[in-house]
């Protein structure tokens, strides 16, 4: 792998170092020197240059990013598609990917996670509205941010939903944990694609494992196909039932069974965002006869075996048309025995059957329901048989149903047995008297009472010391069974009335609104202000990231009104001394030539006006096509605001010509060498006759010689005898 670090792409990106390495491309951590800003720059792996299909793979990125605008998709700056090398620039992010936040917190809150699939969800919903499916949705491809937010990233192997739509199942595009039944099947793709790898990644959040797993990728690959995911909360019983509907809609084998796109499965999440308590009435088809594969190998026939007229007897050809009369009547009765047969078996299985006329009816949710108070004898569930396994649990208290099978939901014939696991009786104990201690000598008084499921929370109290236990959930004095989860609340010095002010800064209005109130802070005043930001755009907020407020404060906001503002900026520097020659002045902004005139190089001050829209604005100045001046100028602000100054040095970097002082005095030959701009000149001394005493008897260099001011220029005064 050739690496391009301390290189520089197209004299403007400055390669610092690798910051990810993926199958057909590495990507880089560059300084953009025109936009003065860090980008990423994603560069195609070398010896895939000569691969068609994956420089078709690595255009069609960016193609499919180039059409999308969205806070929560990665932006792209910039493309180059050489020969030679092939490069997408993009904006950097500074965060890291779901799948290490998942490593790192094992299974991610169910709160936290519908936080981060509000925003994930938009973006995707802005792709497929824009003719865009990613097809490579994984925890790898999506970047959380400092702030809280969320970029999608990683477009390699999308696709306009216009254009081509299958999949090869040769090339195995795709991450297999993530891909959708009709992407291993090689079938048609669409944004319902998309939808189940949705469900794979919402899935491993909220409970920590992915639905699939094998030692091969092919093994994952069919159980895509036919297995069934366990419930998720079979795995994580803290898990609301809606959420773990919309997880199981998303992920239906069937693409008629899942959400037919991002926004449906928006509002079934806002639903559930308002009231995590509610149940949604879905009910999926069980496929009992899941997908087979048949091998597409077949009897092979040769084709260059095809016989001549001439190498066959005629009396062959009548034996075969002999054989074929004879064949056809028998083929013809077996058909006709099949037939009835058929129609027997099938009249037996109507007659004395119920096969085709048996009701089927959705499975109840069971879950949680005490089994001998609420299901047994109960006539209301006279239509289904039960198989009761006890087991014990963690999560359930004694008599609950922990686990059921078929899922609620599913649609089942008449007098079908559901499998039911009840929590049995533990021991009942005490809580002992453990408010007020450290939490250590509470950890210990509850182990000795056979308590080992304890479960702490923090709360701020600023009247007791760090590390103590307020209270209790059993509190201290009830009963509980030695296997329910203890609940300390322990006092701590952090006060949770304060939260981190996150950076809304280039989001929309409504978005930041949401985003301030998914941490309980409150929109303030809304100022509109002149910018060549889309409308509504937020510019600025009163109070920075990561400064921490209180709960409940209002954050003001300026968003752009969506008109630039034009601004005027006034730039001093000095000009260079060149022994009072004129020198050619250009002004260059955003690479345009803006100013351009003859001026005095005398080093005196010079100042120069510029009109213009927008906050980044390059500008550079140039004499005698030297580069002397550059900076940054943001006209969105009032007064223009002037950053990054950079000069450079005009005199070090010209030459010019070393002027004849040969049979000059000492003191007019200095005085001539400085007027020309030459600072570094030794006078060396000989003897000479009267006559060229006191005067330059040589030079060196001589003229017409060039030389940079800085060069040496040395000349030779002649002296007397007595001197």
């Amino acid at each position: 792998m050739d690496s391009y670090v301390g290189k520089r792409l197209d004299g403007r990106y400055e390669i610092q170092e690798i910051i990810g390495v993926g199958g057909m491309a590495v990507v880089y951590k560059a300084y953009d020197n025109i936009d003065d800003r860090i980008v990423a720059v994603k560069i195609l792996k070398e010896e895939f240059l000569a691969n068609e299909e994956f420089r078709r793979r690595f255009k069609n990125e960016s193609k499919a990013i180039a059409v999308l605008s969205h806070p929560n998709i990665v932006k792209v700056y910039d493309v180059s598609f050489g020969d030679k090398l092939q490069y997408i620039v993009m904006e950097h992010i500074e965060g890291i990917t779901l799948k290490e936040y998942i490593e790192q917190q094992k299974i991610i809150n169910w709160k936290e996670a519908v936080h981060f699939f509000f925003f994930f969800l938009r973006a995707l919903q802005h792709a497929h509205d824009k003719g865009i499916v990613h097809r490579d949705i994984k925890p790898q491809n999506i970047m959380l941010l400092q702030n809280g937010n969320i970029k999608v990233t990683d477009f390699g192997i999308a696709r306009f939903s216009r254009g081509d739509t299958r999949t090869m199942t040769e090339s195995a595009i795709g991450s297999v944990h993530y891909i959708s039944p009709e992407q291993a099947r090689g079938e048609i793709t669409d944004d319902k694609a998309d939808i189940y790898s949705v469900g794979v990644v919402l899935y491993e959040m909220i409970t920590g494992t992915l639905p699939f797993e094998s030692d091969s990728a092919v093994s994952v690959a069919i159980m895509q196909l036919q297995a069934e995911a366990k419930n998720p909360r079979e795995i994580n019983a803290s898990i609301p039932l809606g959420l773990e509907q919309i997880t199981m809609r998303a992920m239906q084998k069937n693409t008629k069974d899942r959400y037919q796109s991002a926004a449906e499965m928006l509002l079934d999440l806002d639903e559930f965002k308002r009231n995590p308590s509610i149940k949604f009435n879905y009910a999926f088809f069980v496929d009992k006869q899941p997908t087979k594969f048949l091998s597409n190998t077949g009897p092979v026939f040769a084709s260059g075996a095809v016989n001549t007229a001439a190498d066959i007897e005629s009396t062959d050809e009548k034996d075969e048309e002999e054989d074929r009369k004879k064949t056809v009547p028998i083929l013809v009765g077996i058909l006709s025995a099949l037939v009835v047969v058929l129609f027997i078996v099938i009249g037996v299985l109507y007659f004395f059957t119920d096969i085709f006329t048996a009701e089927k009816i959705p499975v109840p949710d069971f879950l949680g329901m005490y089994y001998e108070d609420e299901i047994k004898d109960n006539t209301e569930y006279d239509d289904f048989e039960f198989d009761v396994t006890y087991v014990s649990s963690t999560s359930y208290k004694a008599g609950q149903v922990s686990k059921q099978s078929p899922y609620a939901g599913a649609k089942i014939r008449v007098g079908s047995t559901i499998k039911l696991e009840v929590v049995t009786e533990g021991t009942t104990k005490t809580i002992p008297m453990i408010y007020g201690l450290d939490l250590g000598v509470a950890k210990q008084r509850l182990s000795a009472e056979g308590f080992t499921n304890i479960k702490t929370i923090e709360q701020y109290d600023e009247n007791m010391e760090p590390g103590v236990v307020i209270r209790s959930t059993p509190a201290e004095g009830q009963s509980a069974n030695v296997t329910e989860t203890i609940t300390l609340i322990v006092s701590t010095d952090v006060n949770e009335n304060l939260v981190t002010v996150p950076n809304v800064v280039g989001t929309k209005q409504a978005e930041a609104k949401e985003f301030l109130e998914s941490v309980d802070l409150k929109v303030g005043k809304i100022t509109e202000q002149d910018s060549s930001l889309e409308k509504g755009v937020v510019i600025s907020q009163s109070v920075d990231n990561p400064q921490k407020v209180t709960k409940g404060t209002s954050i003001d906001l300026v968003i752009s009104s969506g008109n630039p503002s034009v601004g005027t900026a006034t730039i001093s520097l000095t000009l260079p001394s060149d022994g009072n020659n004129n020198g050619l002045f250009q002004v260059y902004m955003n690479n345009e030539l803006v100013n351009s005139k003859n001026v005095l190089l005398g080093g005196s001050s010079y100042s120069f006006t510029l009109s213009g829209t927008g906050s980044n604005n390059s500008v550079t100045v140039y004499i005698e096509k030297i580069k002397v001046y550059e900076c940054i100028v943001d006209f969105t602000k009032s007064p223009a605001v002037i950053r990054n100054i950079k000069t450079y040095d005009y005199s070090a970097s010209t030459s010019r010509e070393v002027p004849n002082v040969e049979r000059m005095s000492e003191k007019d030959a200095l005085a001539a060498l400085k007027a020309a701009g030459f600072t570094n000149v030794t006078v060396s001394r000989i003897v000479s006759s009267a006559d060229n005493e006191g005067k330059v008897i040589s030079q060196s260099p001589q003229n017409p010689a060039s030389r940079k001011p800085n060069d040496r220029i040395t000349i030779t005064v002649g002296r007397g005898f007595g001197n």
